[in-house]
């Protein structure tokens, strides 16, 4: 009986072939299946955050997909529709990506259609003022979310303007998008679009003898944009204290709870530490949720998360709950002893034991489909393990132990440098 993808998981770095392909990287991992290849990827494209950029970055990138010089957004649909294939694009913070799939005798023109896209965008006036629409009515949908307003205010009180995390608030946001011209798109395109760290990975039925000459037929002679840096790598936390988001008629608050961390993600104590937030907050089994919710019936949800931390930039501890605004002090004063409580005490044998089970589960069933192998593949490409740590990391996760765990949590973890955010109806 032929192995599945998921049975041959533990198997991926003798798989997967990496070349230099045009300006780029591949990653190609041949599959079982018949006929279809997936592809994800991404290039560098450094906003000035700053600046405003991740704003422009998005509205770019919106655009990328509503036609090209060569093809108005009516031939790229139907190029792609008539095969039955897909491409999207994604603004990522520093790194602008693009995924989809098709089928293994379309995929060299498809190819040809990415790269067309990337670098040479029609950005059209009517289409950039459909964008521009589309934006704001984003942006006012996530000033009437409460858990997207509070999210945002406890960023603003751990990192500056620069920083990928931060997130500026909706006014500024606004403001911001009503200055905006297609000129300013234009001009963030030529500066920041090209093959600077750019990766592809491609997952099915594939080799990388005969993607490596379509890449390069598709992506070749497209230059680096050579855009510096430009980002707080860093954390930059104000003195721990509170923010509040008023939004009287609100039925629920939420609350966010959060302080910087100095871990990143290619540190030994990161994986410690996110098995550390999965047992206390990080699904329905969770310290939390069984302690807050469950035991004491204070809210549906609440959760704990590692919230960006990545091999470049530093993230944070978030942990967020929704309360009814009567019982908000209540509902805070049970989160914080529960994770006081966590911190000094630690998880248990079988807590831990059901962390690693579930982590190295949820990862082999991410490697169960082309897709999910291509996205695998890219990550692990763009954080720049090697490629045996899609080997390693199931092991990894397996050797932590409690005290592995437990250590991790007492020295990162504290719950006296927690910031609050919160964001509802404030008072009764």
């Amino acid at each position: 009986m032929p192995q599945t993808e998921t049975e041959t998981a533990l198997t991926l770095a003798a798989r997967v072939e990496e070349r230099t392909a045009g300006p780029g990287r591949v990653l190609v991992l041949p599959t079982p299946v018949q006929s279809v290849v997936a592809l994800r990827g991404s290039f560098l494209a450094h906003p000035d955050f700053a600046a405003g950029d991740e704003l422009v970055q998005a509205l770019t990138v919106g655009l990328l997909d509503k036609g090209t010089r060569r093809r108005d957004r009516f031939a790229v649909a139907e190029l792609l529709e008539n095969r039955g294939a897909e491409l999207a694009f994604v603004s990522e913070g520093l790194r602008v990506g693009f995924h989809g799939r098709a089928l293994r005798e379309d995929l060299p023109l498809v190819l040809e259609l990415l790269a067309e896209q990337l670098r040479d965008p029609l950005l059209d006036a009517g289409e950039f003022e459909k964008a521009r629409v589309q934006y704001r009515a984003s942006l006012q949908r996530a000033m009437e979310n409460t858990r997207s307003q509070a999210s945002a205010a406890l960023s603003r009180r751990l990192y500056r303007p620069a920083h990928p995390n931060f997130t500026p608030s909706i006014e500024e946001s606004l403001d911001r998008l009503d200055r905006l011209t297609l000129a300013d798109v234009r001009a963030y395109h030529e500066r920041h679009f090209g093959a600077d760290d750019l990766v592809l990975a491609l997952a099915g039925d594939v080799d990388a003898g005969e993607a490596a000459p379509w890449l390069e037929d598709a992506f070749g002679g497209w230059a680096a944009h050579g855009a510096e840096a430009a980002f707080d790598a860093d954390a930059a936390p104000q003195t721990p204290g509170r923010a509040e988001v008023p939004m009287p008629g609100k039925r629920n608050v939420d609350v966010h709870l959060g302080h910087a961390l100095e871990v990143r993600r290619q540190d030994d104590d990161y994986l410690p530490l996110y098995l550390a937030c999965h047992i206390l907050g990080g699904n329905f089994s969770g310290r939390l949720m069984s302690r807050v919710r469950d035991e004491l019936g204070l809210t549906y949800g609440i959760y704990a998360v590692l919230d960006g931390v990545t091999t470049e930039h530093s993230g944070h501890w978030h942990l967020g709950v929704t309360l009814s605004h009567e019982r908000v002090d209540e509902g805070l004063a049970a989160t914080l002893a529960e994770v006081r409580r966590f911190v000094e005490d630690g998880p248990t044998p079988a807590e831990v034991d059901d962390a690693r089970t579930n982590l190295v589960g949820s990862f082999k069933v991410g490697l169960a489909t082309t897709g999910g192998l291509a996205a695998t593949l890219h990550l692990n490409a763009v954080r720049r393990f090697p490629t045996r740590y899609l080997d390693d990391y199931p092991a990894e996760i397996g050797a932590q132990t409690q005290e592995d765990v437990h250590g991790a949590a007492r020295r990162h973890f504290h719950p006296e440098r927690l910031h609050t955010a919160l964001a509802g109806t404030l008072e009764a």
